[in-house]
C-alpha cells in the first residue's frame, strides 16, 4: 500500500472517528442534563441545602459533564473540516480538544477509582437527613421531603439492624407503603446502576480519544509534509 493509500484511509477513518465523537459529545451532554434535570437526582437536589456535600458534588457533575461535551463537539467538528479542507491549524486544534477531553477523563476514572461510594454516600447521608427531620416533625416542610423522595424512588423508610422502629418511624410507612422497598437499598441501587453507565462511557471515551489523537497526529504530519489527497498545489512550466 502507497503512502497516498495510507492518507486516504486515514482520512475515512478520522471521518468516522469524528462522526462517533460528535455522538459520544452528545451522549455525555445526556447523562449531564439527566444528572441534573433527571426526577431522582432533582428530587434529592431539592431536599438538600446548599451547604451539603450532595449539592457541591451535583453542581460540579453537571457543569463538569457539559464541559466535557462541549470539548468533544469542537473536536469532532475541528478534526472533519480539517480532514476536509487538509487545514494543519484544524488539525492541532481538534488534537488539543481530544487531548482535553482525556486528560479530564483519566481524572474521573481515578477519582471513580480511588473514591467508588463519594456520590452514593453524600445520597444516603441527604436522605438520612430528611428523614431525621421528618421524624421529628411529621407535618413540616421535612416530612413532604421526605413523601417526595419515596414516591420518586418507590421505597419507604429504612431498616434499623441495632434496635426495633419506633411509633413515629413505623408510621411513616403504613398500608401499601409498607410492602416498598427499604430506601437505602433502592437509592443505593439506583446510584450503581447510574455509575455503571457512568464508567461505560469514560471507558468508551478514553477509548476513542486515544484513537482520535493517533490519527489527527498522524494527518497534521501528512499535512504538514505535503501529502495531500488531492495532490493541490502551484505548478509552473518550465522554459526549454
Amino acid at each position: 500500500m502507497g503512502p497516498w493509500s495510507r492518507v486516504r484511509m486515514v482520512k475515512c477513518q478520522m471521518l468516522v472517528t469524528s462522526f462517533f465523537v460528535l455522538l459520544l459529545g452528545l451522549s455525555m451532554a445526556t447523562l449531564a442534563a439527566l444528572t441534573y434535570y433527571e426526577a431522582h437526582f432533582a428530587v434529592i437536589g431539592h431536599a438538600s441545602s446548599d451547604k451539603t456535600p450532595y449539592e457541591a458534588m451535583h453542581r460540579w457533575t453537571f457543569y463538569a459533564g457539559i464541559s466535557l461535551a462541549g470539548l468533544l463537539t469542537v473536536g469532532a467538528v475541528l478534526g472533519a473540516a480539517a480532514t476536509m479542507r487538509e487545514a494543519g491549524g484544524l488539525m492541532a486544534g481538534g488534537f488539543l480538544c481530544f487531548a482535553l477531553v482525556f486528560g479530564a477523563l483519566v481524572e474521573v476514572a481515578f477519582w471513580r477509582f480511588h473514591n467508588p461510594t463519594q456520590v452514593e454516600d453524600a445520597v444516603l447521608d441527604t436522605y438520612d437527613l430528611v428523614y431525621d427531620q421528618a421524624v421529628k416533625n411529621v407535618s413540616g416542610t421535612p416530612h413532604q421531603q421526605l413523601v417526595a423522595i419515596q414516591d420518586t424512588f418507590l421505597c419507604c423508610g429504612k431498616s434499623s439492624p441495632f434496635s426495633l422502629l419506633g411509633d413515629l418511624e413505623v408510621s411513616l410507612c403504613q398500608g401499601e407503603e409498607a410492602a416498598r422497598q427499604d430506601c437505602l437499598v433502592g437509592i443505593r441501587s439506583f446510584l450503581r446502576m447510574y455509575g455503571n453507565i457512568a464508567s461505560i462511557l469514560t471507558g468508551i471515551g478514553l477509548a476513542a480519544m486515544v484513537y482520535a489523537m493517533l490519527l489527527s497526529s498522524f494527518l497534521w504530519f501528512a499535512i504538514r509534509s505535503g501529502c495531500s489527497l488531492d495532490r493541490k498545489g502551484k505548478y509552473t512550466l518550465s522554459r526549454r
